[in-house]
């Protein structure tokens, strides 16, 4: 998932790139990058891929810290035939607020207090106890490397509850928002 069109021109800025540079990374015209930026044209998902492909890359050369660098090292799972009580009571031990769902080694989905809320206000408490996580879990969390620039991360996070991180395909940490909190300190 790529983050919001309308957050180029701000992380373009921030970068301190020139419109023509951008364009000429992501070849397209100058033209073009400012109709994207200015809201009156869409960029096809390629574009909008290589546009933020490129800015992500400038952001890492900007930036020393790396996406393992502020990632939680224990990793708490759960596993798709737990139920919602055995979530909400995980949830309690380690004061978190998502659980990525995982089936062996593989991500399947997230479970987070909002989808339970969500559930609850839906179905109510009866079915807290026999409701498996496979039934109401989020969609599984993006997934990046170890070494992927740490500024790339917050429009990343804006759109999912948590990011795995891998280091030579094995997972090695969680990122939540309030990890990507204590990285802007």
């Amino acid at each position: 998932m790529l983050p919001r069109i309308d957050t180029i021109k701000q992380i373009r800025t921030k970068i301190g790139i020139t419109q023509k540079k951008l364009a000429n990374l992501t070849g397209v015209s100058t033209s073009m990058i400012n109709q994207i930026e200015s809201g009156r044209s869409k960029p096809s998902y390629e574009t909008a891929k290589k546009i933020f492909d490129n800015l992500a890359t400038l952001e890492g050369q900007t930036s020393p810290h790396k996406a393992g660098d502020f990632c939680s090292k224990d990793i708490v799972k759960i596993k798709p035939t737990s139920t919602l009580h055995d979530a909400i009571e995980k949830m309690h031990k380690y004061s978190i607020s998502q659980i990525p769902v995982f089936d062996g080694n593989n991500p399947v989905g997230v479970v987070s207090d909002d989808g339970i809320m969500k559930h609850l206000s839906d179905a109510g408490e009866s079915g807290l106890k026999h409701t498996k996580l496979s039934e109401t879990m989020d969609p599984a969390p993006p997934i990046v490397d170890f070494d992927t620039p740490a500024n790339v991360l917050v429009p990343l996070i804006r759109f999912s509850k948590c990011i795995l991180v891998s280091k030579k395909s094995k997972f090695v940490g969680i990122i939540t928002a309030s990890d990507t909190l204590k990285m802007m300190e």
